[in-house]
């Protein structure tokens, strides 16, 4: 019995723990050496961003390839362009605390009140491309969304979290 209370206590928290607000997908060229990748440099030509967002957003794409055995170069393998995006987002939400009650059971008579919200909202994502220096070609691609926009304190957060979200499927595993 132990053991199976084990077990479940296990696969709860993998299950907490494996849970991210965020959407996040990547894709690669299946034909592209990862192991001969060591070197990187950032571009942001594209990354239209204030200030404090991209130093965000750098800083932790930086710290997340070094963990992962890349270092900055002048003349990298990897050229890493890193794109922002965000869209206005209108969310609907109807709640009905009355239900259809009333003379003649659950599905008579009676009457039925409900209410509906709107709310508008920013949410941001990012793109991170990979280009092989050498072949100018996209070698990965990463797509993360989920970034609440509008609010700074959580942007302070969850920036370094969708950056890592998005790394985490690099190098690709092939055959995943």
């Amino acid at each position: 019995m132990k053991k199976y209370f084990l077990l479940m206590m296990a696969a709860a928290t993998l299950g907490l723990t494996s849970c991210s607000p965020f959407q996040v997908r990547s894709d690669y060229a299946e034909t592209a050496n990862f192991n001969g990748y060591h070197t990187y440099k950032l571009r942001v030509d594209d990354l239209k961003l204030n200030d404090i967002d991209k130093d965000r957003v750098l800083n932790e794409i930086s710290k997340q390839l070094q963990a992962k055995g890349l270092s900055v170069a002048e003349n990298p393998d990897l050229i890493i362009n890193v794109k922002a995006n965000h869209k206005k987002v209108t969310d609907v939400e109807t709640y009905h605390p009355y239900g259809m009650w009333g003379w003649g059971g659950p599905w008579g008579w009676g009457f039925g009140a409900g209410r509906t919200w709107t709310s508008n909202y920013n949410q941001g994502g990012l793109v991170i491309d990979m280009i092989d220096s050498q072949t100018q070609k996209l070698v990965w691609q990463g797509v993360g969304s989920g970034i609440s926009v509008d609010s700074p304190r959580a942007k302070q957060t969850q920036i370094p979290e969708i950056v890592a979200d998005i790394l985490a499927n690099y190098p690709p595993q092939k055959g995943k």
